[in-house]
């Protein structure tokens, strides 16, 4: 997934992103409300963590502006607030989860799958397309049923290339969506990875097109 993360908690930012990451999870930070709105009207996200108390623009307010420019993303609110009155006024203004600090890294991955699933997978916990199988809750991906050994940033494209099957992903599309404004690669990462993808699920699946991108048909 591609996560935003509204958060003004240093140390907080520090710990979810290195668990997220290594949950196999590209993640954008943002220290502030107004950096957060930004970031959220100008990118595409799978899941948005949006904190309640933020500098320059409440998370409240933020996710008024961001619904009411028709951005669907699904939001999962962190607050120290654990009243239920603040939780319904979250969900009311567009919140699709709430969870209250503190919490477990645990929870926030079970409830962040749950949302990418609601609005990817129709809640299904696989995903098939031709002879594979992948588990959006254990991440890991089968061929004719058995298990295939899978590196993040392959998990993370094979998703992104099912998730858009049908239409072609520019360079520039797959390295914003997966590795960031902030994260530099080589210029043979994205070909790297995906011949490792071809190679461990068959060369038909992904298929090139000359100065265009990749794309995963499926009738």
């Amino acid at each position: 997934m591609k996560i935003l993360l509204i958060e003004d908690d240093k140390d907080i930012v520090s710990f979810l992103k290195q668990a997220l990451q290594e949950a196999k999870h590209c993640v954008d930070i943002a220290l502030d409300g107004l950096d957060g709105e930004y970031l959220a009207t100008t990118n595409n996200y799978d899941v948005i963590i949006l904190d309640w108390m933020l500098p320059s623009l409440s998370g409240i307010e933020l996710l008024e502006r961001i619904r009411a420019k028709e951005i669907s993303t699904p939001v999962l609110m962190l607050s120290a607030k654990g009243e239920v009155q603040d939780k319904v006024q979250g969900l009311q203004v567009g919140a699709d989860d709430y969870l209250a600090k503190p919490f477990s890294i645990e929870e926030l991955e079970a409830r962040l799958i749950a949302l990418y699933r609601r609005g990817f997978s129709k809640g299904a916990n696989t995903i098939e397309i031709a002879d594979i199988s992948i588990d959006l809750t254990t991440k890991s991906v089968l061929k004719n049923a058995k298990n295939i050994n899978i590196r993040a940033k392959e998990y993370e494209l094979l998703l992104l290339l099912v998730k858009n099957k049908n239409s072609i992903l520019s360079k520039a599309m797959i390295e914003s969506q997966l590795w960031g404004s902030e994260e530099f690669i080589n210029s043979n990462t994205i070909e790297a990875t995906i011949y490792r993808l071809r190679s461990k699920l068959g060369k038909d699946l992904i298929k090139s097109y000359r100065n265009l991108g990749y794309k995963i048909e499926e009738q």
